[in-house]
């Protein structure tokens, strides 16, 4: 029984750097424009979604009184 649970993670673990092989990494530019294109996709959703919570709460508080 133990050494049925060797054979198993030896494969699993050369598998997984089979599969590590496979991967194709990005080139530095190619890196650095999707990361600022994440950064600024990013900060426009945040503006968007903290705008519409200041209207929400806007619209809450002028309807309740709330000051």
């Amino acid at each position: 029984m133990g050494e049925a649970n060797v054979t198993r993670k030896t494969s699993f673990f050369s598998g997984l750097k089979g599969e590590f092989r496979k991967i194709v990494w990005p080139s530095f530019p190619v890196l650095l424009k999707q990361t600022w294109t994440v950064i600024c996709v990013s900060a426009i959703i945040g503006a968007v979604v903290s705008l519409i919570d200041m209207g929400y709460l806007f619209i809450v508080q002028n309807i309740l009184g709330i000051a």
